[in-house]
């Protein structure tokens, strides 16, 4: 699983693809990390990032383990990243999540639903849980007892904590990504802006 090597080939418009004699040994260093891990390559918001590289070097560990150790099955942990870039109107990381989302075994109805904003019409128990869990911290800043011992019982305490995690840590990439102006590849179809606050998930 995992994204076209084309995308690689995409640049922010703020914070421009890096060549080497461009980085300071410090961000050689986080840069080397990123490509040596289980990414392969510097993607989507690590091109900003690396302009701090103590912070790039401990935020891709965090993604790393986020995308790739999560005790959630993977179709869900990339809902809740879908659910989380989709919230942040992040253009790039809603499309790239998307396309790892239905790898991972996602109804494609699904990531439609939630690309327009609107819920989905038939989710699994587990999806619902994941997606009630997230809509109510996303619109309330907080999570009914119902929706937490909901996804508790089908997930563990370990999987709550999973879902807070990257929902945090892709609150950050879509911060990135946002202030990059990352761009979509040309194909691809954008979102329909919302505010956030007035977003209904």
């Amino acid at each position: 699983m995992g994204l076209p090597k084309s995308l690689e080939t995409l640049s922010g418009e703020r914070f421009p693809s890096l060549r080497d004699d461009q980085m300071t040994p410090e961000q050689i260093v986080a840069r080397n990390g990123i490509v040596g891990g289980p990414r392969g390559g510097v993607v989507g918001p690590f091109n900003c990032l690396l302009r701090s590289p103590v912070m790039c070097e401990v935020a891709q560990r965090v993604g790393a383990a986020v995308r790739f150790q999560s005790s959630l099955p993977a179709k869900l942990n990339e809902m809740v990243i879908i659910m989380t870039g989709r919230h942040w109107n992040a253009q790039f990381e809603f499309y790239a999540h998307r396309l790892l989302a239905e790898q991972a075994g996602l109804d494609p109805a699904i990531a439609d639903a939630i690309a327009q904003n609107r819920r989905p019409d038939r989710m699994s128990p587990e999806e619902t849980a994941v997606y009630e869990f997230v809509t109510e911290l996303i619109k309330t800043t907080r999570v009914s007892d119902a929706n937490y011992n909901r996804a508790k019982s089908l997930f563990g305490e370990r999987g709550v904590v999973d879902i807070i995690v990257a929902m945090g840590y892709y609150s950050l990439v879509s911060f990135a990504l946002n202030v990059d102006k990352y761009p979509l590849p040309p194909d691809a179809k954008p979102l329909v802006e919302v505010i956030p606050k007035l977003s209904k998930l």
